[in-house]
């Protein structure tokens, strides 16, 4: 079931789509406000101060960054979560609109299922409820900018492409820095199992993230007979 009373104001263009988003989610039990443009959508984000919103970036008059930007500067606004459903998979454009204050970032096309998950893991973590925890905020470490929920990565501004593993693996070490993880730890949490005595995968990974990560290749730190750690921030200077 929706969380009870739960609005979600759709800005988005495309009639087809608001169509289907509108269909599949009022069956749910979600109410669901439709606006076609920027302008419509800033009006009916401060008239109804929905739970939560849906955002396109492709507008006809101002586009999803600047109602985005306008949205979080706004205090009654400032911590409704934020949806952003494009076509531009560009991993810069997912980091811009994350910078801007957006929470989730959904590529066109989607399956309705994908949305109404996401939709529902955000009400669960209300920014409105203070998500204090790590699945929600954004790690930084030196030149290095890790958003958990959204899969995304950037050194000293630019995109870090990182297969799903790398990133988990990344995640683990940059959130807690200077702990040692051995590799059975490791190949436990993130792989969800052991090999007897066999731990190469870890390594493996290990070495492909040193290589795409290039300033970060002494920062990964190999502990002789142990296992891993995040050692110190890019520069040698403390985040």
């Amino acid at each position: 079931m929706a969380v009870p009373l739960s609005v979600i104001l759709l800005i988005e263009d495309d009639v087809l789509i608001q169509e289907l988003v509108k269909f599949n989610l009022e069956k749910e039990g979600f109410e669901i406000l439709v606006a076609g443009d920027g302008r419509r959508g800033l009006e009916l984000a401060k008239a109804r101060k929905p739970h939560l919103i849906l955002l396109d970036l492709m507008l006809p008059d101002l586009d999803g960054f600047e109602v985005c930007k306008i949205l979080r500067s706004d205090e009654s606004m400032a911590e409704v979560p934020i949806i952003i459903l494009s076509a531009r998979g560009e991993v810069v454009d997912k980091v811009i609109g994350l910078e801007l204050g957006a929470d989730d970032y959904v590529s066109k096309p989607f399956s309705t299922r994908e949305l109404s998950a996401r939709i529902r893991a955000r009400l669960r973590g209300d920014r409105r409820g203070k998500d204090t925890g790590q699945e929600g905020s954004k790690v930084v470490w030196g030149e290095l900018e890790v958003w958990p929920q959204s899969y995304i990565v950037t050194l000293g501004g630019e995109p870090v492409n990182l297969t799903v593993k790398e990133f988990q693996l990344l995640l683990m070490l940059v959130s807690h820095p200077y702990q040692v993880f051995s590799r059975e730890y490791l190949l436990e949490k993130i792989w969800g199992y052991s090999i007897n005595g066999d731990t190469r995968t870890v390594d493996v990974h290990i070495s492909t993230l040193r290589s795409k990560l290039k300033r970060l290749e002494n920062v990964l730190e190999s502990v002789r007979g142990i296992g891993y750690r995040f050692a110190s921030p890019v520069g040698g200077r403390n985040p």
